[in-house]
């Protein structure tokens, strides 16, 4: 089974914002710099962002907005200390799911 479009469209597009600095939920926010220096920060946004989105039964994303706002709060959070994530995160958002093997299976 691959992946939707819509899937493939919504990841594309949240990677190109986080890419370019330009998150319309993270304006103010320098965080590019977070790309060579931290990408530990870089890898559990984009974990939120793949645990929070829902899928209908076809593979149409339900909630990317949404998805993208838990997200970008977290890195929001990690730049500004002062920033409060509402509501907290659930272990369930922020957990880091293993890696594939080192060989593809197909």
């Amino acid at each position: 089974m691959k992946l939707s479009h819509s899937f493939s469209g919504a990841l594309r597009t949240f990677a190109y914002f986080m890419a370019s600095g330009k998150h319309y939920n993270l304006k103010g926010i320098d965080y590019l710099c977070l790309y060579g220096e931290e990408p530990s920060a870089i890898e559990q946004v984009f974990a939120i962002y793949v645990n929070v989105i829902e899928l209908d039964d076809k593979g149409k994303v339900l909630n990317a907005k949404y998805a993208e706002c838990r997200a970008s709060d977290y890195l929001r959070s990690y730049c500004d200390p002062n920033f409060v994530v509402s509501p907290p995160f659930e272990d369930w958002e922020t957990a880091l799911h293993n890696p594939p093997q080192l060989l593809d299976l197909i």
